[in-house]
């Protein structure tokens, strides 16, 4: 009878265990993998979200059109890209999430998208979280939790610095 519990116990665990790693959240073909923004620096006013991956199981083409959260005065879709030796960061009205595939939002990604949260309306610390709203333009609209972490990129000062140093 313990073997049977201790069996069950166990299982009960791992499948607990999943379910809180898994963290992702599905709106018709679009799944939102893992959401998280970064811990805020010291007086900033903005502050940034990112994903494991948007991945688009459908066989069309789908596309994120809009972002929104409570959090923030503004938040928007972003890249950043370098022009030379400058990082330049940018609105976009999309991104595009191809049939069949995944494309990765997470923080240090090549094609350097995020989401901004522009005038936050208190510092995201450690282990927040808040909903955030993602609208499809063929899949619909999501609500996520982002969860407030540190990742390892966002420990380098000078990586914080240019973040910071952005203004619209």
């Amino acid at each position: 009878m313990k073997k049977i519990f201790a069996s069950y116990s166990l299982l009960l665990l791992i499948s607990m265990a999943q379910t809180v790693m898994a963290h992702d959240f599905k709106v018709g073909s679009i799944t939102v993998d893992h959401p998280y923004a970064a811990v805020s620096m010291a007086g900033s006013k903005n502050g940034a979200v990112y994903f494991k991956g948007l991945k688009n199981t459908g066989k069309e083409i789908d596309q994120l059109i809009s972002v929104k959260s409570k959090i923030a005065d503004k938040t928007e879709i972003h890249e950043m890209k370098m022009d030379g030796d400058v990082m330049k960061m940018r609105a976009l009205s999309s991104i595009d999430i191809p049939a069949g595939s995944v494309v990765s939002v997470i923080k240090g990604n090549p094609n350097g998208y995020h989401v901004m949260l522009l005038g936050l309306k208190k510092p995201l610390k450690e282990g927040d979280k808040f909903p955030l709203w993602l609208r499809f333009k063929k899949a619909g609209e999501v609500e996520v939790e982002v969860l407030v972490k540190t990742p390892e990129a966002a420990k380098a000062p000078e990586a914080a610095v240019k973040h910071e140093e952005h203004k619209h």
